[in-house]
């Protein structure tokens, strides 16, 4: 059994997002620097004179905004409340030692003078130096939160997309004229067999099918019991066609008949599983969808007989299909859902969803 993987689709990764701190790090410092020369002109202070002091100020205050960076990360799914305590603790600490810093480089630069530590200056320079590193603290959570709005927007389209391909790729299969042919030419084998009640089923289960699938909503998910009565419309179409040889076993507990999975994501497995399962088969073949629970997990898995060909290879064109179920559920659930497909047993192949439980 092996996974099958789709690339992230996040707009910010994380090797692109400390390089982008430390150029708005180094943005903000400057700005700060500029900013604030004129303010030391008015009160008399000449900034160029202790240049290399203001220089190591704003080195440090790179290092600690960076630092706060990685450490508001850490706490980016928190509540906002959280984050504000965050930042204005960092601020706080980070304000008291750089303006001490501030004085012991400030007095360095006078020597041979001495220049006591005033500490209503040094109240004011940690309020001056606190409201630098609250803005900066606020204005990277901004980013943050720009970041995940982004993504949530960029994987919602992903997924409208993966959705509308999906219902698309059922649609297609549906109306394909070597279904219809296959489908239609049963239907009148079956009348001029004189066994009306399987051609009427079989119409009903045609006509329901392409029903659901034009009005199902692409975006919306679907109970399970409800995706698995879409997909037993599918089954019993096929199931008139191979009727000798085609065995459904359907394994869903009732506790799991609530959970939600994204609309038609089985289609494509039990295609397959019909396609390259009961089609090429000259005996029996059996088709067996079960779900079970782990914990916050929920396990869909639809297994079936693989005909083996003469050369010793089974199974083979499902990489697509499996591919695009793959990437449908990780753009769906960025995270805890996989799916796992290969063979179990010599001429048994399963595939298996493992996603998030969630219920209405």
């Amino acid at each position: 059994m092996k996974e099958i993987t789709v690339p992230s689709i996040g707009i910010l990764d994380g090797a692109r997002l400390p390089e982008t701190t430390l150029r708005l790090a180094l943005i903000y410092a400057a700005a700060e620097f500029v900013i604030s020369s004129p303010t030391w002109f008015s009160i008399g202070d000449n900034p160029i004179k202790p240049f290399m002091g203001k220089l190591v100020l704003e080195v440090v205050f790179v290092l600690l905004a960076i630092l706060f960076a990685c450490l508001l990360s850490r706490i980016r799914q928190q509540s906002y409340s959280v984050q504000l305590l965050a930042c204005l603790l960092l601020s706080l600490c980070s304000s008291l030692g750089m303006s001490l810093l501030d004085y012991y480089l400030y007095s360095l630069i006078m020597l041979p003078a001495v220049i006591p530590l005033d500490l209503t200056e040094y109240g004011y320079a940690v309020c001056y130096r606190m409201s630098i590193f609250f803005g900066w603290s606020f204005l990277f959570v901004a980013l943050l939160n720009h970041i995940d709005v982004r993504d949530r927007d960029l994987k919602l389209m992903a997924s409208r997309e993966e959705a509308l391909a999906a219902q698309m790729r059922a649609l297609h299969y549906q109306i394909n004229p070597h279904f219809l042919f296959n489908t239609l030419n049963s239907i009148t084998g079956l009348v001029e067999e004189g066994a009306s009640q399987r051609a009427e089923r079989m119409i009903m289960s045609l006509s329901a099918f392409l029903r659901a699938t034009l009005q199902l909503d692409p975006l919306r998910e679907l109970r399970l019991a409800d995706e698995m009565a879409l997909q037993k419309e599918y089954l019993d179409i096929e199931k008139e066609r191979f009727s000798d040889r085609m065995i459904v076993r359907i394994d869903i507990p009732a506790e799991l008949q609530d959970a939600l999975v994204p609309s038609l994501i089985l289609q494509p497995l039990i295609e397959n599983a019909v396609k390259h399962g009961v089609g090429p088969s000259t005996g029996r073949a059996e088709i067996h969808v079960s779900a079970v629970r782990t914990g916050p997990t929920l396990c869909v898995s639809v297994e079936n007989d693989v005909a083996t060909a003469a050369s010793g290879k089974a199974g083979q064109g499902l990489g697509i299909g499996l591919a695009n179920v793959a990437h449908r559920v990780k753009t769906h659930f960025p995270a805890g859902a996989a799916l796992t497909a290969g063979h179990v047993a010599p001429g048994r192949f399963r595939a298996t969803l493992t996603m998030p439980f969630r219920t209405g």
